[in-house]
């Protein structure tokens, strides 16, 4: 890594870093990145890592989405993670992408970033000067743009472990393996049924950090009811900003927002009281 770090800063802003590449190498074919230097940083095994350290689990930067697909560790504390790994590309993107190189893509229609957006996870960054930790609302500065500096590499993920836990994650997509439409991830703990803990992930929707911010703030403290899933699902449609494309209008997007919500709190709360029993 530290070899992968002094190359960075040898080469600067001419030089990217490139793992599974099916970020960088697509961009780079459409001319939008040129870079002048590639460094690979395949053989970085020390960053492949998925475990729990305490009350956190940690995901390594070069961690494939296969590894974390077939993490029983990683389902059983957070099923959301599966469910968005099942629907991320294909089984050949899943065996060579990273968790890293997704996340720092920073696509508005990324998955991942969703899911972690949700769970509040947060991103340890490294340069030669050290380490630094960086909430997910922090590390995305913009569409396909982070907080990663020209010198430094994202290492790890970490997730807070909480109790009386569920997640889930839905997606509408065009066909299997596509960009969302529209995603919602929802992440609630509860604690005698009221909801002690309230995550809301969204992808394609224009979504500020992912999230939605005013249907997380309704949820707090709120009953685990189907009254305040939907209010938690219409504040979710107010708040997205989605743009027509060629994948939809804004109108229909808008909609699946907020009923992707709705359908990912229903889950995420079953699976939550599943643990609370």
């Amino acid at each position: 890594m530290e070899d992968a770090l002094g190359l960075l800063e040898r080469h600067g802003s001419d030089s990217r870093l490139v793992a599974g590449g099916h970020s960088l190498l697509p961009m780079m074919k459409l001319r939008l990145a040129q870079p002048e230097v590639l460094i690979d940083i395949n053989d970085l095994l020390e960053l492949s890592y998925l475990r729990r350290e305490g009350d956190e689990y940690c995901i390594g930067a070069m961690a494939r989405h296969r590894d974390l697909l077939e993490s029983a560790e990683a389902g059983s504390l957070f099923a959301i993670l599966h469910d968005a790994e099942r629907v991320i590309a294909d089984p050949i993107v899943r065996n060579r992408g990273t968790v890293g190189g997704s996340i720092c893509q920073a696509d508005p229609s990324e998955d991942l970033s969703a899911v972690f957006a949700a769970l509040r996870a947060t991103a340890v960054i490294a340069s030669s000067a050290g380490r630094r930790t960086v909430t997910m609302d922090d590390f995305h500065v913009g569409p396909y743009s982070t907080a990663v500096g020209p010198a430094e590499m994202l290492v790890e993920v970490r997730i807070p472990v909480r109790a009386n836990f569920g997640s889930a994650y839905e997606k509408v997509e065009r066909r299997a393996g596509d960009w969302a439409i529209a995603a919602a991830g929802a992440a609630l703990s509860l604690e005698g049924g009221a909801i002690t803990y309230a995550g809301i992930g969204l992808a394609a929707v224009g979504a500020e950090h992912f999230r939605s911010a005013a249907a997380e703030e309704s949820l707090q403290g709120a009953p685990a009811t189907e009254e305040s899933f939907r209010q938690a699902a219409r504040l979710t449609s107010q708040s997205v900003n989605p743009i027509s494309d060629q994948r939809g209008p804004e109108d229909y997007k808008r909609h699946l927002a907020g009923e992707l919500t709705l359908r990912a709190l229903r889950r995420a709360a079953a699976r939550a009281e599943a643990q609370e029993a």
